[in-house]
């Protein structure tokens, strides 16, 4: 649970991306070498992932989406050069682009690390390329900040879920926002009470939020809430290292979503039935609708 995590981040006096690094070494015997070879990979997949598209647009196999991430890049640059900064500020610009670029890349089929889902994918790298760019961080911390991310992503498994057909899309972006402010908050100097604060914040910010899909592809409206999961992730982080609590503690809001997941009906679980994938407009881009 979380609350025995922040007690074993207590006793040793370590981040949670140590507790995480040492719990993978007891239960699979890698070493730290291999376990950073291998976070290092999935870092790199995210990176490439969530760059290409900005330049390469990826036409998606349902036809729905693709381009989005360049066409927002090119506005972005022409305010640049007009001296003018996005509407959302610079951070927050570069982690919607970024977490809808690596969406593209998913719905055509291309290599994406699943975090936690393939429907959330862009959330953390999103995220955290754009604070790297900004902040100057390196790889080796984003690295750092991944294992934080997973150890924050076994807890919501472990006590919820992160699948959409079973918590609607708070299960999904929900849980990828999560996942990436306490990794955020960890790599920026916030402490393990501070990253499960921010976790909770995430939570707490979409709970109840359906999922349905358009077309039951995972293109439309997931790409956009890739955008909003960043956003909420920055948030989180930015109220989580000001010393803003979580209110709710992270066990309980995890409990709370997987108890609101349950309580949704089917038609809002990712079955395409309901929500934004009933309406007349998503049944006339579908033939299956």
């Amino acid at each position: 649970s979380a609350a025995e995590l922040l007690e074993r981040c207590r006793e040793t006096g370590q981040p949670i991306s140590a507790v995480m690094r040492a719990r993978e070494g007891e239960l699979f015997g890698s070493s730290a070498v291999e376990q950073n070879r291998r976070m290092q990979r999935a870092w790199s997949i995210m990176q490439e992932a969530a760059r290409q598209p900005l330049t390469e647009p990826q036409a998606s196999m349902g036809g729905i989406i693709g381009g989005e991430a360049k066409q927002l890049n090119d506005a972005a640059g022409r305010e640049e050069a007009a001296g003018q900064e996005p509407v959302s500020g610079r951070v927050t610009s570069l982690a919607m682009r970024y977490a809808m670029a690596v969406l593209e890349v998913n719905a055509s089929m291309g290599l994406i690390v699943a975090a936690p889902t393939a429907g959330a994918s862009g959330v953390i790298p999103g995220t955290f390329l754009a604070v790297q760019e900004t902040r100057g961080l390196t790889d080796e911390q984003m690295v750092t900040a991944l294992f934080t991310a997973g150890a924050l992503g076994y807890l919501i498994m472990n006590e919820g879920t992160v699948a959409g057909a079973e918590g609607g899309c708070q299960a999904e972006t929900g849980s990828a926002a999560a996942m990436a402010a306490a990794g955020l908050v960890e790599v920026l100097g916030g402490q393990p009470e501070d990253c499960l604060a921010a976790a909770s914040t995430c939570l707490q910010n979409v709970l109840g939020l359906v999922c349905d899909p358009i077309g039951g592809l995972v293109e439309a409206p997931c790409q956009r809430r890739n955008a909003l999961g960043a956003a909420n992730a920055l948030i989180a982080a930015e109220m989580a290292l000001a010393g803003l609590g979580g209110i709710i503690p992270l066990d309980e809001m995890i409990a709370a979503a997987r108890d609101v997941g349950q309580a949704m009906p089917a038609a809002l679980r990712e079955t395409g039935k309901g929500g934004t994938a009933a309406t007349p407009s998503a049944c006339a881009l579908c033939a299956g609708c």
